[in-house]
């Protein structure tokens, strides 16, 4: 069962992170997204990148069993620390730093091999969701210390910021920017245009990465 998982561990991940992003389209009372449904979705995503890490005992895997386990309690103390800016500001970091930690070991992945195959095609969508969770974070971070720093952005609650970041950074990614959410401090506007590059140097390697493999394979 468990070499089973490892082999579809970037299905899984892949699968836990849209649900992490995009479980809101199926939501509509954000309190109990916000005390239920965020910290089942830490627990989700972080068991689905466990095994990204299996067989690994150096200290990154040291310090990521470590790491996760206070990224999975953080989203339990939303409900009791909401009003408290330290708290999310605390927050927003260690998911940065989370994030960050998965897309160097799907980076790693993608770069090793060469062949193309199910697992590189799944890790190359895990490795763009990981970049706009990164990206939401960052935001997120500057956004509850400056409330004025994205224009349209609904700050009424925790749910409601990261949904509305979520789909600003996604419509970043893709260059489509419909213009209803805006930064609003020279710091979020010079963010969201490194985001912006970002995803697109992503896409532009990654599409050499897939070629490359896939020449390689012929």
């Amino acid at each position: 069962m468990i070499s089973q998982l490892q082999e579809r561990k970037y299905e899984i991940l892949l699968v836990a992170l849209l649900q992490h992003l995009f479980a809101g389209i199926f939501l509509t009372d954000m309190d109990f997204y916000t005390r239920v449904v965020w910290p089942v979705n830490m627990l989700v995503l972080g068991l689905g990148s466990i095994f990204l890490f299996t067989g690994k005992h150096s200290w990154r895997h040291w310090f990521r069993n470590l790491h996760f386990m206070v990224v999975l309690l953080l989203p339990v103390g939303i409900p009791f620390f909401k009003d408290l800016s330290w708290y999310f500001t605390f927050l927003n970091i260690n998911y940065v730093v989370f994030f960050c930690f998965l897309f160097m070991e799907v980076l790693r992945f993608l770069i090793k091999p060469g062949y193309i195959n199910t697992d590189i095609i799944s890790a190359s969508i895990c490795g763009y969701m990981l970049l706009i969770e990164i990206s939401v974070f960052a935001l997120q971070f500057f956004q509850y210390r400056d409330p004025a720093s994205f224009k349209g952005v609904d700050i009424s609650s925790p749910a409601l910021t990261f949904i509305d970041l979520v789909y600003f950074c996604s419509i970043t990614f893709t260059s489509i920017g419909f213009g209803d959410i805006t930064p609003n401090t020279h710091v979020t506007k010079l963010i969201t245009a490194f985001v912006g590059i970002a995803g697109q140097f992503y896409t532009v390697v990654l599409v050499g990465i897939l070629i490359s493999k896939f020449s390689s394979k012929n």
